[in-house]
């Protein structure tokens, strides 16, 4: 058999149809309608594969995901690479602003006759999610936590970043929206000296099970996936058709106990979803509740009106036995608050190239810009940051030009404590880009957190009126699924919280 030629990135370049045939085939088991335009990105994806089966072409590779004995195995390993499993403690600050403050008070102070509350976290990838909730519970719970039946489920198609989240060992880059003194809290230094162990008692109160999403529609999901108080089902329907989306939502919104509550990706709300879900607006962010609640009042005027606070903002109720002061949020230290996962603006699709240019290429294709930021994004959050930055490099070598594989540099230079080369980085991606409206929040913030105050804020500033002359909802570049009013929200904090003249 003719085996791939080495290395991750060499290409096989193939005939348009046998790829249009694989890609078909790969939506219509998946359901992932994101990757329909997106013909460059995936083709990085089925690559991988190609090179660990030693199969060359799209027709070769079509013909192993049907075949009855290693078929299922191999699309196993397919859905695990084209799934995107960036993910980190606390994401979207204003999410968990609002379970903290707003959500799961309201759900703690309706279930307290039955002390019981159930929590499914759809899409889970490494568990990031649903164990952020089982910390944010455990300080609201304080003494009081041993009196509650909590369950606490984190699902995912990819049987591997399942068997990850039941390690709960993380990275750096996957832990970098918290504090240090957050990270010793809830964390234990790995003997490897790069990854951090969830302690035990955050460990304990989430189990792990594989689940499709899509088997809410044919009726094979388990009857256990019902009768939830919340469900966090963030930056995974994306992948989906849109009719496919209305479709799901509207079944997990049936899998909800009267009154709960549904949590979805920034980018995700759709206002058909208001058929049949009370749409809730929370600051910078909004929420879905079931209809036909008894006993629950809607959020305070105050409560509607608060914006999420640095660290120590008291998120608690008094109805909530001995409440820790503690909501989190995007810091300006720590580790950046960044890179993700694009929704916005994925990696610009290309279809893949054809049998002609494979002629004139003799095989030996050039990495895509995209292809490097998905490499760089992919070393980042396997907490190999010198590999990123490698990846970063060798990227710009090739694509000088290319503000967001500057962005990233700069993020991954913050992450390593890189300061200097972290805002040359930032400033260069500027000066190509200077509308990139995350290149200068992430400057600001970074100025911000070296004391220095003035220049920080113009940044800041910047990046508020690019997002200002943006529609409210639409999704920012690089922005991890932020909408441009979020955005604005966001540096409006951080502009409030460092007054003009302030130094650290």
């Amino acid at each position: 058999m003719t085996r791939a030629a080495p290395g991750p990135f060499t290409a096989t370049l193939l005939p348009d149809a046998d790829f249009l045939a694989l890609k078909a085939e790969i939506v219509a088991r998946t359901g992932h309608h994101y990757y329909q335009d997106k013909d460059e990105l995936l083709w990085e994806r089925v690559r991988r594969r190609l090179h660990a089966t030693g199969l060359v072409g799209a027709g070769a590779y079509l013909a192993r995901l049907r075949d009855m004995a290693q078929g299922e195995a191999e699309w196993a390993a397919l859905e695990a690479e084209i799934t995107i499993g960036e993910t980190f403690f606390f994401r979207y600050a204003e999410q968990f602003a609002a379970l903290g403050e707003t959500i799961l008070p309201a759900l703690l102070e309706r279930a307290r006759p039955r002390s019981r509350l159930r929590i499914w976290s759809a899409g889970c990838a490494s568990g990031a999610e649903p164990y952020s909730v089982a910390i944010l519970l455990r300080r609201l719970l304080g003494e009081a936590l041993p009196d509650w039946r909590l369950s606490i489920l984190g699902t995912d198609l990819n049987e591997a970043v399942l068997e990850t989240a039941r390690q709960a060992r993380f990275s750096r880059w996957a832990l970098r929206t918290l504090s240090p003194e957050e990270l010793q809290r809830d964390f234990i230094p790995a003997a490897d000296g790069r990854h951090w162990l969830l302690r035990p008692q955050h460990r304990a109160m989430v189990r792990f099970e594989k689940h499709n999403l899509l088997s809410l529609l044919d009726g094979t999901s388990p009857l256990q996936f019902t009768d939830y108080d919340l469900i966090l089902c963030r930056n995974v329907l994306i992948y989906f058709h849109p009719e496919v989306v209305l479709r799901i939502v509207r079944a997990l919104s049936e899998r909800l106990h009267e009154g709960g509550w549904l949590l979805l990706g920034h980018a995700e709300p759709n206002p058909d979803f208001a058929e049949f879900l009370e749409v809730v607006n929370l600051p910078g962010t909004v929420a879905y509740r079931r209809r036909g609640e008894t006993g629950l009042a809607p959020p305070s005027a105050a409560t509607a009106a608060a914006r999420p606070l640095p660290a120590g903002w008291p998120g608690s109720p008094p109805a909530v036995t001995n409440p820790a002061p503690w909501v989190p949020v995007a810091p300006a230290s720590a580790f950046p608050p960044g890179p993700a996962q694009p929704v916005a603006a994925p990696p610009r699709p290309a279809a893949p190239p054809s049998t002609a240019a494979a002629q004139e290429d003799s095989g030996a294709a050039r990495q895509s810009g995209a292809g490097w930021l998905d490499q760089v994004r992919a070393q980042a959050d396997r907490g190999d940051l010198l590999a990123a930055s490698q990846a970063c490099a060798a990227g710009l070598r090739e694509w000088p030009l290319d503000a967001a594989l500057h962005y990233y540099e700069g993020l991954v230079q913050r992450a390593l404590g890189q300061r200097a080369a972290a805002e040359r980085a930032f400033r260069r991606a500027l000066y190509l880009r200077n509308d990139f409206v995350m290149a200068h929040y992430q400057l600001g913030l970074l100025l911000l957190d070296e004391g220095e105050a003035a220049a920080g804020r113009r940044a800041l500033a910047v990046a508020s009126r690019i997002a200002h002359a943006m529609p409210p909802d639409e999704t920012v570049e690089e922005g991890d699924g932020m909408t441009a009013r979020a955005l604005r929200e966001t540096a409006r904090l951080h502009l409030d919280t460092h007054p003009a003249g302030t130094a650290r």
